[in-house]
């Protein structure tokens, strides 16, 4: 089961991390050129915010059932480890919550403001979900 489970995180991450960089340079060219946020806008928004919750959802799942996960929390010392233990789960978490955080406050906006708290938030999130990736693990 394990193994189900790490290999559909794993694939879900691309989509996951593909439509939220759609969301942000979508965010980004609705802020630069001044447009009205549309039905289109939301969608995009809304999709990237699903995705990266349904990644969290499978990373918390394995997190719990894998060897590298909650058991070796004990092994800081090794880097790889400290990584899928530790630094992996807590800083994409932070991630999650900032795109959430984004999507609610982006609700109470009007015009281009919508668009800025999206670009601000999913960007900030999209930054951190690429910088702790295990990417030694993830593109072998």
């Amino acid at each position: 089961m394990y193994e189900l489970l790490q290999k559909l995180h794993s694939w879900w991450a691309y989509l996951a991390i593909a439509v939220l960089l759609i969301a942000v340079i979508n965010a980004f060219i609705g802020y630069s050129s001044k447009k009205q946020f549309e039905a289109k806008d939301l969608r995009i928004s809304l999709f990237a915010l699903i995705f990266t919750h349904i990644q969290l959802l499978l990373g918390l799942a394995v997190y719990f059932v894998s060897p590298l996960g909650f058991s070796a929390l004990g092994e800081m010392k090794n880097a790889a480890l400290r990584l899928t233990s530790l630094e992996h789960p807590l800083i994409n978490i932070i991630a999650i919550v900032l795109i959430t955080i984004g999507w609610s406050k982006h609700k109470k906006m009007e015009g281009t403001a919508k668009f800025r708290k999206i670009l601000f938030f999913y960007g900030v999130g999209l930054l951190l979900i690429l910088s702790r990736i295990p990417w030694s693990t993830w593109l072998a």
